[in-house]
Parts: structure tokens; sequence; C-alpha cells
């Protein structure tokens, strides 16, 4: 049995609080990445108000071996009040800054922008100060989609790389490391206004000069906010840990990421993609951008 390290250890949360997010979910029938993906973190960010929106799911059509999200249950169609009742849950949790993730909907044309959409849509119309940031996939490359996305305006427009080019076979089969670099390139070109975040894990193999090789092609593609934390196997079935990295070289990381230009590195053991998303309101105070037009590529 692999015993987890002092520094993996987290507090237990304030139940009641807790109890007052969860109930708002399921008054609501909404889900959360936060309890689909068994993110250890669920009590901190459950005791602090916050939750990441996982729309469009559980169900998800790719079945990435690190990933606790279910792919063995059938995706349903789009439930059209969803963005609706999202929305109410971002008005009584008095959100400031929210976080709507998907599922990977390779089923649909649009891989499911048009919901992003509406959800963007449906939050701005019942908390307009409320930052938005979309956690999306790679959409399988169709830029038109990301483009309606990018239309709606979204503050943060975060993709995940997460992980080494060399592991992406093993860890991320469906997935395409190039492909992940060119959405966050033609993000950044569609609407430099918008913050681009990206995340990885790590604790699956990769080496140090691999992680500050992604960063430097994160970098390159104008990537503004990289997380990185560390991989924690869900289950037995799921790949298994091959390294718990220090606290340390957590730092490096992060002390390496600013030194190249990140606007912000969050980099913990614990990290999320969505980890203290909010603190991106202060990100956005100091290095503020004017919003134009979409930049359409045709």
């Amino acid at each position: 049995m692999v015993v987890k390290p002092e520094w993996l250890r987290v507090k237990a949360p304030q139940w009641e609080r807790v109890g007052n997010v969860k109930g708002v979910l399921r008054d609501l029938e909404l889900n959360t990445v936060c309890e689909e993906a068994s993110c250890p973190n669920i009590g901190e960010c459950f005791n602090n108000g916050t939750a990441t929106f996982l729309i469009m799911g559980p169900a998800c059509t790719r079945a990435c071996p690190y990933c606790d999200i279910d792919f063995e249950k059938k995706p349903k169609a789009l439930d059209p009040t969803e963005p609706t009742r999202l929305a109410e849950a971002v008005r009584r949790m008095g959100l400031k800054h929210v976080v709507i993730t998907s599922v990977n909907r390779d089923d649909l044309d649009d891989g499911g922008a048009s919901q992003f959409v509406g959800c963007i849509e449906a939050v701005r119309a019942v908390s307009p100060t409320t930052t938005i940031e979309v956690l999306i996939p790679d959409l399988c490359g169709n830029w038109a989609a990301l483009e309606t996305i990018l239309a709606a305006a979204p503050e943060v427009m975060n993709h995940n790389t997460e992980t080494v080019p060399r592991l992406y076979r093993r860890v991320r089969p469906q997935g395409s490391y190039e492909r992940s670099l060119e959405l966050l390139r033609r993000s950044h070109e569609l609407a430099p206004w918008v913050y681009t975040k990206s995340g990885i894990m790590v604790g699956l193999g990769e080496s140090d000069e691999e992680v500050r090789a992604v960063m430097a092609d994160l970098r390159a593609a104008h990537c503004d906010i990289l997380t990185i934390g560390q991989y924690l196997q869900p289950t037995a079935k799921h790949l298994g840990v091959q390294e718990f990295v220090t606290p340390e070289q957590f730092q490096a990381w992060q002390t390496y990421g600013e030194s190249i230009g990140f606007l912000q590195v969050v980099s913990s053991p614990l990290t999320r993609s969505s980890y203290h998303a909010e603190q991106v309101r202060a990100l956005m105070e100091r290095y503020p951008r004017e919003r134009g037009a979409i930049a359409s590529q045709g």
C-alpha cells in the first residue's frame, strides 16, 4: 500500500458549510467536477462556498486512465435548462468568480460549445459582475467552436495540457499535445484580452526537464496562467502514482514559471486546475486588458 506523505493530508471540512453547497447543487440538479472527479480539495472549496460546475455530464466520451469521471455510461442529450439552473446556483451562492467545465462530448458536432455559450450568457444575465472561467476540452480541433465560445466573452479560457508529450499515449490516449497547444495559441490570437490558462499534473513519471519544456511550450503559445499539481490515483483501476513530488520541487517550478513570463503560477501538491481560481480577479486588476472584437480566422 502506497502511503501518502504528510504534505498531501488535507484538513477536515466544516460539514455545515459543505452541506449548504451540496444542498444547492442537489436542489438544482447540477454536477461538479469536485464530486465527479474525487477532488481532494472538495472540503476546502465547499467550505468557502465555491464549486467548479461540470456541464453536459457526468458521462464522458473519453476514457483517460487518470480520470475518475465516468466514461462507461452513454452521454445524454443536452439539457436546455442546464444554463439557467447553473446561473441560479451562481446567484444563490453569491459567487464572484465561477469556473464552468465539462466532460468531453466528442459525440456533438461542436463538442458542446453551444452549451458553454448558454451557460456564460445565463450567468451574465443574473450576475453581471461575476467573472467567468471556462475549462474546456480540446473540441477535437474544431476551431469554429472555439471561436463561438470566445465570442461569448469569458474572462478566462482554460484548457489543460495534463502531462508531458512522452506520456500522452499512456495518460491521455485520445488527446493531442500539439492540439492542446494550438487551442491555447488560437485563443490568444482570436481574443488577446482573454486570460489563457492551462494545467499539468505530475508524479506520473515525467522528469524535471520535461516539465520545464512543457512550461516553455505553453509560454510560446501565450498561456498566461499555469497550475501544477500532484496526480493522485483515484482507484486501483487507474494509473498508479510513480512519485510523490516534494513541495520544494513545486516551488522550483513556480519560480521558473514566473521567470519565463507567466502572469501567475499556482504550483503545489494539492493544486488542481480550478483551485483558488478566484484569485484571477486580483490578477486582472494588476494586468488589465481592454476587450475588443473577436479576430475571426474564417
